[in-house]
């Protein structure tokens, strides 16, 4: 997955110490960081990165930084400055916010910065009830805006309220376990429930889901092919790999569950693979290209004579990639502005 692309947040969240705003204190904490050039434009020693998403986690060690989970982090260490790249989802963004505030050391500042078609405002907002009075910038589309040195957070009831805002919890009457952030966390994505329709029931082997979630098109691909004989789960955001376990343990076949980039290939052969391809990295933007590029890894990772299962937009341009890697390819469904999709005879497997 390309990561070398303009990132306006990153760049906009590093302009107060480009513009002498701020000073770099010696360490600090990047909650969901990424690499880019504002990251690189000046030394900063002491960082330590925080990221669940895969692309992003391997961009930060290429770059020579390790992205660690937070829930490895000690939880008394505190840091005289926090950084947040807030996430779209308001309950996780909140949350954030508070973890940001609560592993402030005494004296130290949370700095954050958004889109404005993100959010930005509401987000300058939700810290300023957690930290009391803050500073900003704007520039590039962006609001960069941090709190004055804290001696502790401004509402202390909030930030524990908050802190619980994205925690696990039981959906659709207690199925499946979920949070927000996760895709579709709430619900059934009505594009994978159209793919999970119309899985045939005489699918048989080895298979693996491209792109798993908290494991929805999972456990319908086993309830609805009983000679699947193995399962194994992909995905590039950790909080939804940790889901998936727990939503597909007790499988009545053997399911393993990974925290991987599916732009990066496969490590194993299947005899069937079925995919809800993300269309989006972790920003509005369309990424067709995502798609195109999961075709052609689940091409590569399929057995002879396997089989491939995916739903997609309709308006989204797979056909050239699906007809390049496939020498079979037929629309198995059209509805809802989806489109389901069977391949086979896949061309170019290494």
């Amino acid at each position: 997955m390309r990561v070398d692309r303009s990132d306006d947040a990153l760049d906009t969240l590093f302009q107060p110490f480009a513009d002498g705003v701020l000073a770099w204190p010696g360490e600090a904490l990047f909650l969901r960081a990424r690499d880019g050039v504002g990251l690189r434009q000046a030394p900063r020693p002491g960082l330590l990165c925080e990221q669940d998403f895969k692309p992003a986690a391997d961009a930060l060690e290429r770059g020579g930084l390790d992205a660690i989970e937070l829930e490895s982090l000690d939880p008394q260490r505190r840091f005289p400055l926090v950084l947040v790249l807030p996430p779209r989802q308001r309950e996780e963004a909140r949350a954030l916010f508070a973890q940001a505030v609560a592993r402030c050391a005494p004296g130290g500042r949370v700095l954050a910065c958004m889109r404005n078609d993100e959010g930005a405002r509401s987000g300058e907002d939700d810290l300023a009830k957690l930290a009391g009075k803050v500073g900003s910038l704007s520039k590039r589309k962006c609001r960069a805006f941090w709190s004055a040195p804290l001696q502790g957070p401004a509402d202390p009831a909030l930030v524990r309220a908050w802190s619980a805002l994205d925690a696990p919890r039981d959906i659709l009457g207690g199925r499946f376990r979920s949070r927000p952030g996760v895709f579709a966390w709430d619900r059934i994505d009505p594009a994978s429930a159209l793919l999970a329709a119309h899985l045939p029931a005489d699918l048989a082997g080895r298979a693996a889901d491209l792109g798993a979630g908290y494991g929805y098109l999972a456990a319908e691909l086993l309830a609805r092919c009983p000679r699947i004989a193995s399962l194994d789960l992909y995905e590039a955001q950790a909080r939804a790999v940790a889901l998936a376990r727990h939503n597909l343990d007790g499988a009545r076949v053997p399911v393993e569950s990974f925290w991987h980039d599916v732009t990066a290939g496969l490590p194993r052969r299947y005899d069937v693979i079925v995919s809800n391809p993300p269309f989006h990295a972790q920003g509005r933007e369309e990424r067709p290209d995502i798609g195109r590029r999961f075709i052609q890894v689940a091409a590569q990772s399929l057995e002879r004579g396997g089989r491939f299962w995916m739903v997609a937009n309709r308006h989204l341009p797979y056909e050239q990639a699906l007809d390049e890697h496939f020498g079979e390819v037929r629309t198995v469904a059209q509805d809802g502005g989806f489109k389901v999709v069977e391949a086979r005879g896949a061309r170019g497997r290494a």
